[in-house]
């Protein structure tokens, strides 16, 4: 059975894209607060809280749709 090169939808593409980039994770963090780098054993990515080791802070990943890690203070 041959594919139809017609069936290929680009939406679904994007989803993917979009998807695979959101749920990237990382191992270390600067600190938005005291700008401290903070590595971590335990990797972490969007909707996962963190916390600055030197100044205590605490902040929410979030992961934009280019794979880009913002950190939002709790």
């Amino acid at each position: 059975m041959a594919l139809d090169p017609f069936d290929f939808d680009d939406d679904d593409e994007a989803r993917d894209r979009k998807l695979k980039t959101r749920s990237r994770k990382f191992s270390d963090f600067d600190c938005p607060t005291c700008n401290a780098n903070n590595p971590r054993d335990e990797r972490f990515g969007h909707g996962d809280e963190v916390m600055c080791f030197y100044c205590g802070a605490e902040f929410r990943a979030r992961v934009n749709d280019e794979g880009v890690l913002r950190l939002v203070e709790l």
